[in-house]
């Protein structure tokens, strides 16, 4: 079928043109929204700027396609074939792409806020600037993606694969991280806060200067990651390895850390207002000084000399005795239980 058939069929309202080989044609600018494209083989071919929204194009060829400026809001591109595809400023804002194939596609500047993209191959894709907002990435693969400048805030890449990949400036703010491999990856400037983190696998990251507030990173594993200059205040480290990780000049006000292995780890200059220097591991750290004062304002600098971040980090409690000198009554129980509730704190 030519591209005048399809369109003069279309145009008197049939929709079924599934299995339609139009590999090569020009279908720049056309309308084909809503149409029945199923296992359609469009390879090579230039749609750019066509309306296909809402399209079914499950299972169909479009490697090498020209796609940029097309419209595929609620499109159903499950197992479809978009390998080195040009989608730069496409629409697929709620598309489904579940299982589809886009390695080394052109996806820049992208509209894909709540896509479904679980399970994609998007290894070697480049998304610069993309809108992922709120997209389900669960399980797919991302490794050596470029997201650089992305907004994938409340996206859900649970269990996906961003090995390699470039996050650099990108935003993750409330993002669902659990189990996420993100070794090796490049986190410089990103925006992270409030992600759940729980259980990632960050070794060798760079998240230098990245914004990490209230986000949950327990169990993360961030062995040999550059952390300097990242914003941890409020941050959930319970149990989390940094073993010989760069955490100089780090924000870590009223972080949580307890159970943490820092050995080896860099914390010279780090702020730690309120964080607990108690049930950490800190067996050969490197750590000169440390800002102790509560906005990190450099007001309270506490010096440690040589051999002093032992004493500083394990310095044994201080006693508390008290002495109850007369019988107690109802309101003095009261009293002793909130003191003993303080004291605990």
């Amino acid at each position: 079928m030519t591209v005048e058939e399809l369109l003069k069929k279309y145009a008197a309202g049939e929709r079924n043109f599934a299995g339609i080989n139009l590999t090569e044609a020009n279908l720049s600018g056309v309308n084909l929204s809503g149409a029945n494209l199923k296992g359609a083989n469009l390879s090579v071919a230039n749609l750019s700027g066509a309306n296909l929204s809402k399209t079914d194009l499950t299972g169909a060829k479009l490697n090498i396609a020209r796609l940029s400026g097309a419209h595929l809001g609620g499109a159903n591109l499950t197992d479809a074939d978009l390998n080195v595809a040009y989608l730069v400023r496409v629409d697929l804002k709620k598309a489904n792409l579940t299982g589809a194939k886009l390695i080394r596609a052109e996806l820049i500047r992208a509209e894909l806020s709540g896509a479904n993209l679980s399970g994609a191959n998007l290894s070697g894709a480049t998304l610069t600037e993309a809108t992922l907002r709120g997209a389900n990435l669960s399980g797919a693969n991302l490794r050596g993606a470029h997201l650089s400048g992305a907004y994938l805030t409340e996206a859900n890449l649970e269990q996906a694969n961003l090995q390699g990949a470039d996050l650099s400036r990108a935003d993750l703010s409330s993002a669902d991280l659990r189990g996420t491999e993100l070794r090796q990856a490049n986190l410089t400037q990103a925006i992270l806060s409030g992600a759940d983190l729980s259980g990632v696998n960050l070794r060798w990251a760079i998240l230098s200067g990245c914004n990490l507030r209230w986000a949950d990173l327990s169990e993360a594993k961030l062995s040999g990651a550059d952390l300097s200059r990242a914003d941890l205040c409020h941050a959930n480290l319970l149990n989390a390895s940094l073993v010989h990780a760069d955490l100089s000049n780090a924000y870590l006000i009223r972080a949580d850390w307890i159970g943490a292995d820092l050995t080896g780890a860099t914390l010279t200059g780090a702020k730690l207002h309120a964080a607990s220097r108690l049930g950490i591991k800190t067996e050969g750290m490197t750590c000169k000084w440390v800002d102790l004062s509560p906005n990190g304002d450099h007001s309270q600098i506490y010096w440690l000399n040589s051999g002093g971040t032992n004493e500083f980090f394990h310095e044994t409690l201080p006693t508390v005795r008290i002495v109850i000198d007369s019988p107690l009554d109802q309101g003095a129980h009261f009293a002793l239980a909130a003191t003993y509730y303080q004291i605990a704190q």
